[in-house]
């Protein structure tokens, strides 16, 4: 008889896994920040040793507040203004993926924010682009596959989404998958991007929504009902709207069903969640929860540096945490596969001929 394999972090590092919420700009190398501050004359990072900063940054963001999370921004955005820090940063984030067993990874940023030193919209996205297809190059060298998607976020306290979904939609025939909003969700609800999402929809484009994070039920109900999002970025406040008695027993609120029912993918990133206060810790986190109650469940890393985690790490603490195995695991995979943002064919074939036979060989 063979015995599943362990699930451990290592093993979980070399099956293929699919990330869905991975922001560009919180996944630098700690070295990269610093190279790229030093050609462009970036004077502000707290430090210019690898190690000290890479713990800054974690410890930094782990504040309990998104807003403060956000903050951190500052260093990585300032020292990504030019097409070739642009190239670099996104060529390594895919090979930094692939090299954690990443597969399928839809990777945001919000081109906006890159062009404090006069690149274009369109120069930002094409030189991201470049870089993505550059790292898929890089690890197909290495023996690893990995396909990256972009989404394009607008920055949701500025009033610029119109103009960055229209943006969306014109590179869609070049890897740009979807649309989203990002940035602080206090005072600054979905419906205020409304006519963007009424575009996309009548470009049969495709986007997903930060919602249920900072803010509540709420936001995810105006994200959901007035918006039509078709994925929740974390969305983890959904639990708000269950109800568990003393014996465990839940019931779901009328949001709560509907998304469940819809199968709207929740985009959950545990310890982004813990650091941001969406959640007390990971022990604590609605995500067992939501599992439990087969919500469709994705798990993503947020921001790979600030969270100072890998997509790997993640899963592993939850199998830690919760006692998963190889089909809890898989089950999160597909999810995300299932919820990706390119077409059925696609996903259906990465499932039944990479995902699917990689994990039973796990669990055999």
């Amino acid at each position: 008889m063979t015995m599943p394999t362990p699930v451990t972090l290592e093993h979980i590092r070399r099956a293929p896994k699919v990330l869905l919420h991975d922001h560009l700009d919180g996944g630098l190398r700690p070295q990269t920040v610093i190279d790229l501050a030093r050609d462009c004359g970036y004077t502000a990072l707290p430090s210019t040793d690898a190690a000290h900063l890479e713990t800054w940054f974690a410890e930094a963001a782990d504040s309990g507040s998104l807003e403060r999370y956000l903050e951190t921004f500052a260093h990585t955005v300032g020292v990504m203004q030019t097409r070739e820090a642009l190239v670099r940063v996104a060529a390594e984030c895919a090979e930094d993926l692939a090299a954690d067993g990443v597969v399928y990874a839809e990777v945001r940023y919000a081109p906006e924010l890159f062009c404090a030193k006069g690149l274009s919209l369109e120069q930002v996205v094409e030189a991201v682009q470049e870089g993505f297809r550059e790292g898929e190059r890089w690890a197909a060298r290495a023996g690893r596959r990995i396909r990256i998607g972009t989404l394009l976020c607008a920055m949701r306290q500025h009033d610029r989404a119109r103009e960055i979904a229209e943006l969306a939609v014109r590179y869609r025939d070049a890897a740009v998958v979807g649309f989203d909003i990002a940035g602080p969700e206090a005072g600054f609800p979905p419906t205020r991007c409304l006519e963007a999402f009424e575009y996309l929809r009548q470009q049969n484009a495709h986007f997903t929504i930060h919602a249920g994070e900072a803010a509540g039920v709420s936001s995810i109900w105006e994200a959901v009902q007035y918006c039509g999002a078709e994925r929740l970025g974390h969305g983890v406040r959904i639990a708000d709207d269950i109800k568990v008695d003393a014996e465990g027993n839940a019931q779901l609120g009328r949001l709560a069903a509907y998304v469940r029912d819809r199968r709207i993918a929740l985009e959950v990133c545990p310890s982004s969640n813990v650091q941001t206060g969406a959640a007390t810790s990971v022990a604590e986190h609605p995500i067992d929860l939501l599992t439990r109650l087969r919500f469709r469940v994705t798990v993503n890393t947020d921001n790979r540096l600030m969270s100072h985690c890998t997509l790997s790490s993640e899963l592993a603490t939850l199998a830690e945490t919760f006692g998963y195995g190889w089909d809890e695991l898989r089950w999160f995979t597909v999810n995300a596969m299932k919820s990706a943002f390119i077409p059925y064919d696609q996903r259906r074939a990465l499932i039944d001929e990479v995902i699917t036979p990689a994990y039973e060989q796990l669990a055999a």
